[in-house]
């Protein structure tokens, strides 16, 4: 007989994480890269933040557009990394169904945002080099605020009905995630009901937010080449290129990542192990490389950074 959770219950019930399939022997060893990655995060996203805020000189649409990032890493490594530590080093594997729920919403709906972030900061890169001379015209603050504020308005209203759609199902069986954290089709598939609708629905909203972010982003590149290639000197197509290898590569690195964990799961013709890990990377390594990526390859960043440790 299946029972549904009433309110009561629902903060008090738990659910039980249990990490890395398979590899639960090797937990405080995986910890390791994942401490190093964490502090990374934790010191340098909020590094970059500062440094923004206390250069004039980086008060434009293309660093406001990074703060939001920097921004946005934070709140993201912080929705997962501290539980993972609590079960790789005290395991405390417990999770209440309400923090469990919050914490699915909270982390497909930041990512989503840094996904809308990106694709932000394409459109930002298209206006700089196709259209310089409208550059700081075009993007005032009051349209970044607008951008940034649709882009957050986007993922919760896709996002929310994820962890209320689940959050209904009957878990009358098995509490036993098989993930680090709570993922909404693990979670959904502990359930002893039929899950087509949450399904259909989580791929719908996956597949219209990496759909459209990455035809934007594809359309902004088309024309910024388009564009660069029409440069009279080979040292403007340079510095052209230059300005945005940062941005691609972080592009390339989430969207693969995102991409091999969301198709891993459908497929599900991979060792469990293999996909937490790689959904934990895809959570993990932007936060802990955006501020590397940035910080070494932009040259306003690293002026501002020796001039604030007075190098």
């Amino acid at each position: 007989m299946m029972v549904s959770i009433n309110v009561s219950s629902f903060f008090t019930s738990v659910f039980i994480l249990e990490g890395i399939p398979g590899l639960e022997s090797s937990h405080v060893w995986l910890s390791i890269p994942l401490f190093i990655m964490y502090i990374l995060a934790l010191c340098g996203n909020p590094l970059m933040l500062l440094l923004i805020m206390m250069e004039p000189r980086l008060h434009n649409p293309m660093y406001y557009f990074l703060c939001t990032l920097f921004f946005t890493d934070i709140i993201l490594s912080q929705c997962i990394v501290p539980k993972m530590f609590c079960m790789f080093w005290f395991n405390q594997k417990e999770i209440t169904f309400f923090s469990c729920f919050l914490q699915m919403f909270f982390v497909h709906c930041i990512s989503s945002i840094e996904s809308g972030i990106l694709m932000a900061m394409a459109f930002d890169r298209y206006m700089a080099i196709c259209n310089p001379l409208h550059y700081v015209s075009a993007l005032t603050n009051t349209l970044i605020v607008k951008i940034v504020t649709g882009l957050v308005i986007r993922s919760t209203v896709l996002v929310i009905p994820l962890p209320w759609m689940t959050s209904r199902l009957p878990f009358c069986q098995s509490h036993l995630i098989p993930h680090s954290y709570c993922d909404h089709m693990a979670v959904a598939n502990l359930a002893c009901t039929d899950i087509t609708v949450d399904g259909v629905y989580g791929l719908t909203v996956v597949s219209i937010i990496i759909t459209f972010d990455l035809c934007c982003i594809a359309i902004s590149y088309v024309l910024i080449v388009r564009a660069i290639l029409r440069l009279s000197t080979k040292k403007a197509m340079r510095k052209a290129f230059g300005t945005c290898s940062s941005h691609i590569c972080i592009i390339l690195l989430l969207y693969t990542l995102g991409l091999f964990s969301f198709v891993t799961y459908r497929i599900g013709r991979i060792s469990p192990y293999i996909h937490v890990i790689m959904a934990n990377l895809y959570l993990i390594i932007p936060p802990t490389l955006n501020p590397i990526i940035y910080g070494v390859r932009t040259k306003e960043i690293r002026t501002a950074a020796l001039h604030f440790f007075h190098l």
